[in-house]
């Protein structure tokens, strides 16, 4: 049996060009750094149920605009039947 080694990968941020790993950051900057992230994730969330919103608000007004449609076709029938 072979003896790997596990190779731990540390977390970097990205500030412009240049790579900083959590090692090389103050308590501080990781505590801005998992705000950053928390944000993020928060952010993508929020896009994510804006879409099933926006797709939900698209049904209803269209089913709205169907039924008012509907309900004056037939009030215009009726107007010519008694005409």
């Amino acid at each position: 049996m072979e003896n790997k080694e596990t190779v731990e990968q540390e977390n970097t941020m990205q500030i412009g060009d240049q790579e900083i790993k959590e090692s090389e950051m103050t308590d501080q900057q990781k505590y801005f750094a998992r705000q950053i992230q928390d944000l993020r994730a928060k952010k993508d969330k929020i896009n994510f149920e804006a879409d099933q919103v926006m797709a939900a608000l698209n049904v209803f007004q269209a089913e709205l605009i169907k039924t008012v449609q509907e309900t004056a076709k037939e009030v215009l029938e009726d107007d010519t039947e008694e005409s």
